[in-house]
């Protein structure tokens, strides 16, 4: 999907088997899709008894938002997601529940760490439309820490693209092409990557140790090599002596 109103929600991120696509374009995951879009896409997909689940659990989640006690009713929906929408439509669903309960940093800390990696992948998903400040920025640095290559692609969304400093951003590029993780889901690429000549000298020397070792260079690094160049004037490529080519 590339616009929010397109027919699917979340099966383009991910390959049949679970794992990311080979190149997800921009704007497919229920972190670049504001929940309104994202709801009534998702209503329009679910059948009568999903839909009819969802709608409760939404209703729920906002008349009782926050905490009660040692377990809130909107974070048992979270656990039943993917039983109720099916796989495909699970992280979207939980996304729209985190924000029918205005989850706060807390509530997302809460929920990542004590929940199966799917409601974490579904929490890193709902930062972007949550958390305004990097006040969660400790549940992507977690996220980017694993080999689970499915939370590495979700950690790296519109959150990240605004808090993750520069340093802890080219280290998050460079997992994505030690994992695999197709860079096509790390958010906002072009513009960080943009005439960043140090995440070009880190490119340049994974390449050297990768052809050194004798072992192929992932394609993605190119893909990003070449977005760290700087802009070429319009009147030719200037040299490092002034001159014009």
């Amino acid at each position: 999907m590339t616009q929010p109103h397109a027919t699917h929600v979340t099966p383009s991120t991910q390959d049949a088997d679970g794992t990311p696509a080979g190149r997800a374009p921009q704007g497919t995951t229920p972190a670049h899709i504001p929940p309104a879009d994202l709801r009534a896409t998702l209503t329009a997909e679910l059948g009568g008894a999903a839909r009819a689940w969802l709608d409760e659990a939404l209703d729920e989640a906002a008349a009782h938002p926050g905490s009660h006690g040692p377990i809130s009713v909107w974070e048992l929906r979270l656990a039943e997601a993917g039983r109720r929408c099916g796989p495909a439509h699970a992280d979207a669903a939980r996304v729209l529940v985190l924000h029918a309960a205005h989850a706060d940093p807390e509530a997302l800390t809460r929920v990542y760490s004590q929940g199966t990696a799917d409601e974490r992948r579904a929490v890193l998903h709902a930062l972007p439309h949550l958390v305004p400040g990097p006040d969660s920025l400790p549940l992507v640095e977690d996220a980017l820490r694993t080999n689970d290559t499915r939370l590495v692609a979700a950690a790296l969304g519109p959150y990240a693209a605004r808090h993750l400093d520069p340093h802890q951003w080219r280290h998050a590029v460079l997992k994505c092409l030690f994992t695999g993780v197709p860079v096509g889901h790390v958010a906002d690429l072009d513009r960080r990557a943009h005439a960043d000549s140090e995440l070009a000298r880190m490119l340049a020397d994974y390449a050297a140790e990768r052809t050194a070792a004798g072992r192929p260079v992932p394609e993605d690094l190119h893909r990003v090599l070449a977005l760290t160049e700087p802009a070429r004037s319009s009147h030719g490529t200037a040299d490092p002596h002034g001159k014009e080519s």
